[in-house]
C-alpha cells in the first residue's frame, strides 16, 4: 500500500520523505489555510520535494470552472494531481481532464455507486472518506471493501485512496482490505511505529545492558 501524506506542512513531509515513507501528498483548501501560505507557492515546494503525485484541489462548483482551475494547477508541476469533488460537475471535469492525460483525484466519496461513476469517468484516484462515515456511526471500511470488490470485478484502473484517516487502525484495516493508497496526517503515520510492548522490551534490554557495565562506543 502506498502512503500519501495529508498535509501542507513541508517540514513534516520532508521528515517522512527522508525515511522513504512518502509516495505522494494530498492537500485541500483547509490544509492550505492552516499552512498560511500561497497555494501555488506551497504546492510547488511540495512537488519539488516528492516524486509522486501531489493532489491540489479546485474550488469552483461548476465543471467549466473546475476544468479551468485544474489546468492552471497542472502548470505548477508534472506530478500535480487535480482534485475535484464527487459531484456531477466534478465527474464532467474529471472526464475532460483525464482525457487530456492529467491525473485526477475524485474526492469526497461516500458511496460505492459514486466510486463506480468516478472510475467510469476516468479518475486516477478515488478518495472515500473513512473517518467522516465513522462519525455518522457507519463503518467507513465497509465502503473501502465494497469499492475494492467492484473495481476488481471489472478491472478498473482507478486506485482506491483511503482518506479521512484518523488512526493507526484505519491504516491497518485499509491495508488488509487492499486499498491501493492511504493518505494520512503525519502524526498517524509516525504513530504506526508505537507499541507499548516495544517500549517495555526496550526498557528491559537497556536495564540489563547497564548492569553489564559494557559500552559499544
Amino acid at each position: 500500500m502506498k502512503f500519501f501524506v495529508d498535509t501542507a506542512d513541508t517540514d513534516a513531509i520532508a521528515e517522512l520523505n527522508d525515511l522513504g515513507m512518502v509516495d505522494g501528498v494530498t492537500t485541500n483548501p483547509s490544509l492550505i489555510f492552516k499552512s498560511g501560505r500561497d497555494i501555488k507557492e506551497v504546492t510547488k515546494q511540495i512537488c519539488d520535494m516528492v516524486s509522486g503525485p501531489v493532489s491540489a484541489e479546485t474550488v469552483a462548483l461548476d465543471a467549466d470552472g473546475m476544468i479551468a482551475e485544474g489546468r492552471e494547477l497542472a502548470k505548477i508541476a508534472d506530478n500535480i494531481t487535480i482534485k475535484v469533488p464527487l459531484t456531477w460537475a466534478g465527474l464532467k471535469a474529471c472526464k475532460v481532464l483525464s482525457g487530456e492525460g492529467r491525473m485526477v483525484n475524485v474526492t469526497l466519496c461516500f458511496s460505492a455507486n459514486q466510486a463506480l461513476l468516478a472510475a467510469k469517468a476516468g479518475a486516477t484516484f478515488i478518495s472515500p472518506f473513512i473517518g467522516r462515515l465513522d462519525d455518522l456511526n457507519l463503518d467507513g471500511m465497509d465502503l473501502i471493501e465494497e469499492i475494492r470488490t467492484i473495481y476488481d470485478n471489472y478491472d478498473f484502473e482507478t486506485e482506491i485512496l483511503a482518506a479521512s484517516i484518523r488512526s493507526v487502525n484505519h491504516m491497518k484495516e485499509a491495508a488488509l482490505i487492499g486499498a491501493d493508497v492511504a493518505t494520512a496526517p503525519p502524526n498517524v503515520i509516525k504513530a504506526m511505529a508505537n507499541h507499548a510492548l516495544t517500549d517495555k522490551g526496550l526498557d528491559a534490554f537497556l536495564k540489563d545492558w547497564e548492569k553489564t557495565g559494557q559500552k559499544i562506543l
